[in-house]
């Protein structure tokens, strides 16, 4: 079904779908006015794991295998991964956010709406995600080799998407927005995967030597965002709650070592 389109064709459906996660998640809004704060910090923890193993089997690994002919085959992964969280780190300081758990925006100076600022903290995060399985499709192409384990990847991306929709407007939905917009507020923040998706198809394909380095890039993003943001807001309250975060977080990686492995 899926083996005459191209890889753009492909990374464009998967962000899709992904985005379709998104909005799912979001939806969940026209049910629940609150998510139980146990229950946020357990499926946040399932996001990061999830983001966690695909990092290491769909991108570090392949980036690896990629690099073997290379004098020194750990440069383009090393390299790659710093890059990847020095883009996203750079970006945390010149677009101007705010994340779910702070009072102050990050970066510059702005007059938007906090909700607006969360929105947009949530969009930069997702474009690693998007950049991810669009250059794993691209690599597949490129190598002529099964298009599987990209699409698990791009399945996996789109599991985690769900509760990063609903921990969006949810939220939005608690602090008095409408249920209408507070679910246009959260499916909004994964629209740009469609496009992260494939500009990395593309770059992966038009700039071919820098494979490793791309599939590594996107997985050092990625890991940022899960250090930077997921991890700690899944942590929050931990004394009260437990260790549910932890078990989330331990259930992911499971989650997506398993699909990574027997699907892809």
């Amino acid at each position: 079904m899926f083996e005459n389109l191209s890889a753009i064709q492909l990374a464009l459906l998967g962000g899709l779908f992904t985005w379709a996660m998104t909005a799912l998640g979001s939806a969940m809004v026209f049910f629940f006015k609150e998510i139980k704060p146990k229950t946020l910090n357990l499926m946040l923890g399932i996001a990061s794991g999830i983001m966690i193993a695909a990092s290491f089997w769909s991108l570090l690994l392949p980036a690896l295998e990629l690099s073997n002919h290379y004098r020194f085959p750990w440069f383009p992964v090393v390299l790659g991964f710093g890059l990847g969280g020095a883009f996203l780190y750079l970006t945390d300081k010149i677009v101007p956010h705010i994340h779910r758990l702070e009072d102050k925006p990050e970066g510059p100076p702005s007059s938007l709406k906090r909700s607006i600022l969360l929105v947009v903290a949530i969009t930069m995060h997702n474009i690693p995600e998007g950049l991810s399985f669009g250059v794993a499709f691209g690599n597949a192409t490129y190598q002529n080799l099964s298009i599987a384990s990209a699409a698990v990847l791009a399945l996996g991306i789109g599991l985690q998407n769900f509760p990063e929709g609903a921990a969006v407007s949810i939220p939005l939905r608690r602090d008095g927005m409408s249920r209408y917009k507070a679910f246009m507020y959260g499916q909004a923040s994964g629209i740009v995967e469609p496009l992260a998706a494939v500009f990395g198809a593309a770059l992966a394909l038009w700039i071919s030597p820098l494979l490793p380095y791309a599939l590594a890039f996107a997985a050092g993003a990625m890991i940022y965002v899960v250090v930077e943001e997921l991890i700690p807001e899944s942590q929050t309250d931990s004394h009260l709650y437990g260790h549910s975060a932890t078990f989330g977080a331990m259930l992911g990686f499971m989650i997506m070592t398993f699909l990574d492995i027997a699907l892809g």
